[in-house]
């Protein structure tokens, strides 16, 4: 997964049904590539990429018409077999895997398969339109486990029906499928979108960036238990999201900061002095995580007892508290 990317959007192709949250217009590319437009994708992002993973994005990839999947797969796959690309990655849906899909991918460069679960609650699916089960996911991901493909799983925050307790579960159910990374989303109510209607009638209450910030800290937290990396955490920001796309829900471009400053809030917390003055020493990569975003942390850590201050230290493997004499 340390390979740089060469992302090709295909936007919506694929997807039986609409969910709730989706418009794929707004985040993703408004057009799908033709194959040999895949090819020029692939061709300008090798003058920037030493053997890269080329990667179809934002539809459900093995769910579109057969002939485009393969049409795209051999366009890409001469850049693996050549090596000067490192493999190819997807997304996809969990109820649009078996067998003979799996059979045409591992013959075409396919090494990572992103599996959207979303949820592993099946009245948070059924509310949100996904038109598959948590059993599709756990059937799905065991299948791509067993023929040796990297998986990753994404979920989602802040879904119709959900609550805090069930994003736990969920985060808990996924990571029991050892995928070998996750992507957290929290939801976001873009225009034009089931999702915007429920809102505006009242149907539908959006987390704050806050609420999902603390809630995606709890969540990571689950993950890093198991050694399972968050490959992403939030939206990637486009200048469409940033201009208004989003009328409601967690969308900052900083979100993944914002949760792990409070991952790490929460990890040092407990080891705070409840008697002595203390500090806390970081190093430098770990600096504005441990401030937080507009320097949460600061009167957080003082409201625990006499704090005085960050101090950066070179050379310091993991953050620590001190007593200050």
């Amino acid at each position: 997964m340390k390979n740089s990317i060469i992302p090709i959007f295909i936007p919506h192709l694929g997807c039986p049904n609409d969910c709730v949250f989706c418009n794929q217009r707004r985040i993703a590319a408004p057009k799908e590539p033709d194959a040999a437009e895949v090819k020029n994708i692939i061709e300008e992002g090798l003058k920037y990429s030493h053997r890269p993973q080329i990667s179809f994005y934002g539809g459900s990839f093995t769910a579109i018409r057969r002939e485009l999947m393969v049409s795209y797969l051999d366009a890409a796959y001469p850049y693996v077999a050549s090596g000067r690309c490192d493999s190819i990655r997807l997304s996809t849906r969990p109820d649009a895997i078996n067998d003979g899909i799996l059979d045409i991918l591992a013959s075409s460069g396919v090494k990572t398969i992103e599996l959207g679960a979303q949820s592993m609650d099946d009245k948070v699916l059924a509310l949100s339109g996904r038109g598959h089960t948590a059993e599709d996911t756990r059937a799905s991901s065991s299948l791509i486990k067993s023929r040796g493909f990297e998986l990753i799983l994404q979920m989602m925050v802040g879904l119709p029906g959900s609550a805090r307790a069930t994003e736990l579960e969920t985060a808990k159910k996924i990571r029991a499928l050892k995928p070998d990374g996750v992507r957290i989303y929290p939801t976001c109510v873009i225009d034009d979108t089931p999702l915007y209607d429920m809102y505006k009638r009242g149907d539908y209450k959006a987390l704050t960036v806050d609420e999902a910030a603390d809630i995606c800290a709890d969540v990571a937290v689950i993950f890093r238990e198991k050694s399972i990396p968050v490959v992403r955490l939030g939206l990637n920001p486009t200048d469409e999201l940033s201009s208004g796309g989003v009328k409601a829900g967690a969308y900052h471009p900083a979100l993944g900061e914002m949760v792990y400053s409070r991952v790490f809030y929460n990890d040092m917390a407990p080891l705070v002095p409840k008697d002595r003055p203390f500090e806390i020493a970081v190093p430098p990569r770990m600096l504005s995580i441990a401030i937080g975003q507009k320097k949460r942390n600061l009167p957080l850590f003082s409201a625990l007892g006499d704090f005085r201050g960050i101090k950066v230290e070179k050379g310091l493997e993991a953050p620590e508290i001190r007593t200050v004499e």
